[in-house]
């Protein structure tokens, strides 16, 4: 998620760790110091805010329907798992769109 985005230029924190801290953040369980980074960084970066919505919209779908119930352990590693998977594939895809073409 580096490169060619709208991340300030004063902001270096890479998106990666921003990411790596999405659910602490979300949950508000961020020391102050990292949750005002964290969210300095997502109101500044268009690819990590777009990740950012997606998870805060899967997180309040879940809280929804499951009220206050507790999240069935299986059911939460099976949407963590697919959340990781989509995002290693955007990292792949973003990875060989950076790299240089081989010659044909």
């Amino acid at each position: 998620m580096s490169g060619g985005h709208d991340k300030p230029e004063t902001d270096d924190t890479p998106c990666s760790e921003v990411l790596d801290k999405l659910y602490t953040y979300l949950d508000g369980e961020l020391e102050e110091g990292n949750y005002t980074e964290v969210k300095a960084h997502l109101e500044g970066c268009s690819p990590c805010l777009d990740e950012y919505g997606l998870e805060e919209a899967v997180k309040k779908l879940v809280a929804k329907h499951c009220g206050c119930d507790p999240v069935p352990l299986d059911l939460r590693d099976k949407v963590l798992g697919r959340l990781a998977e989509a995002r290693n594939e955007q990292l792949a895809r973003e990875a060989r769109a950076q790299s240089p073409q081989a010659p044909a």
